[in-house]
């Protein structure tokens, strides 16, 4: 290794090592926070945890310190990236952005208070004894959202009707995609509607199965509740937008981006409660008993520009019952 290269590398690893042993030395309690998702699609949400700190009276580089680590969609880099946090014996770990995060939290320590958001049921996926008594080091929020996914169809439906093939864009990797390929299909089958499942957990994968989907001539296309789609959300609005293909999402944040509606919680009202959560902890609440939290709100987001450009013409009906209308 060249004495350059050398001086590079040590300056970097310096550089990453020692926010959380200065704030300690300081003594200000550390923040680990992690995500599956990126940090260019996230900082509204980060605004919101930040939000939900302050309410607490914590506010970052004052009182309190937060080290980010971020994923980018690839699931694989989250248990590093959750026992180097634990290794760094941080006062939270803040574990968001899909239940991958939140299972890697649990698994990098069984002790350090974990806030963690995730879309499934943290029950069935052993976070937490029970929704509103935890009984152990994590507790957090959960949005549920692949119980939504029917009613998603639905909405579709009725934007797009005589659908002669649906398309559904699911990632295999993901521990809820089980539980959405069940929901997806019996909701199919229960109004007769004609199903294609396209499958990416990668960059190389999701080009090809969009390809797949033009080749089979889907006619709209679900994009299933997934952090991986989240990073991606521009790539895939620009797909549909080129071959004028009517999608649904599960964030507003793809309707605001571009894509045609969306229905979901309002995830930013999570990511401040879950900031509240954190900030109770470092005043002393321990997570086993702080209930888990679920929505209480969720938005119907739909884009007029966009259905203008794709064709399609929004049924008022559906434009009364919508949350925000983008025109």
């Amino acid at each position: 290794m060249r004495r350059r290269d050398f001086i590079t590398l040590l300056g970097g690893a310096a550089a990453a090592w020692p926010l959380a042993a200065r704030a300690q030395q300081a003594g200000l309690p550390v923040i680990g926070f992690m995500s599956g998702r990126s940090p260019e699609d996230s900082a509204h949400l980060t605004a919101a945890f930040r939000k939900g700190l302050n309410d607490l009276g914590f506010v970052e580089d004052q009182n309190v310190a937060i080290e980010f680590r971020w994923a980018r969609g690839h699931y694989e880099r989250l248990p590093a990236l959750a026992s180097e946090l634990a290794a760094r014996q941080v006062a939270v770990l803040a574990a968001f952005g899909g239940d991958v995060s939140a299972l890697a939290a649990k698994q990098a320590s069984s002790t350090i208070p974990i806030v963690f958001g995730v879309g499934g049921d943290p029950v069935q996926s052993g976070l937490v004894d029970s929704m509103n008594n935890p009984g152990g080091n994590a507790t957090g929020f959960t949005i549920l959202t692949t119980e939504l996914e029917p009613k998603r169809i639905s909405l579709l439906r009725e934007l797009a009707p005589g659908l002669p093939l649906l398309g559904a864009l699911l990632n295999p990797d993901s521990p809820l995609a089980s539980r959405q390929w069940q929901e997806i299909e019996a909701a199919c089958k229960t109004i007769g509607q004609r199903l294609l499942f396209a499958k990416a957990a990668n960059d190389a994968d999701l080009e090809v199965v969009l390809g797949t989907l033009i080749q089979q001539q889907v006619g709209a296309l679900l994009v299933t509740a997934n952090t991986y789609f989240d990073t991606r959300r521009d790539r895939i609005i620009s797909f549909a937008a080129h071959h004028r293909l009517p999608a649904m999402y599960h964030l507003r944040e793809y309707a605001i981006d571009g894509g045609l509606i969306s229905y979901g919680p309002r995830i930013i009202d999570s990511y401040q409660q879950a900031g509240v959560y954190a900030g109770r902890i470092l005043r002393g609440a321990k997570p086993a008993g702080l209930p888990v939290l679920q929505p209480t709100r969720y938005e119907l987001v739909i884009n007029l520009k966009t259905a203008d450009t794709l064709g399609f013409a929004v049924p008022n009906s559906m434009q009364l019952l919508a949350d925000e209308v983008i025109e």
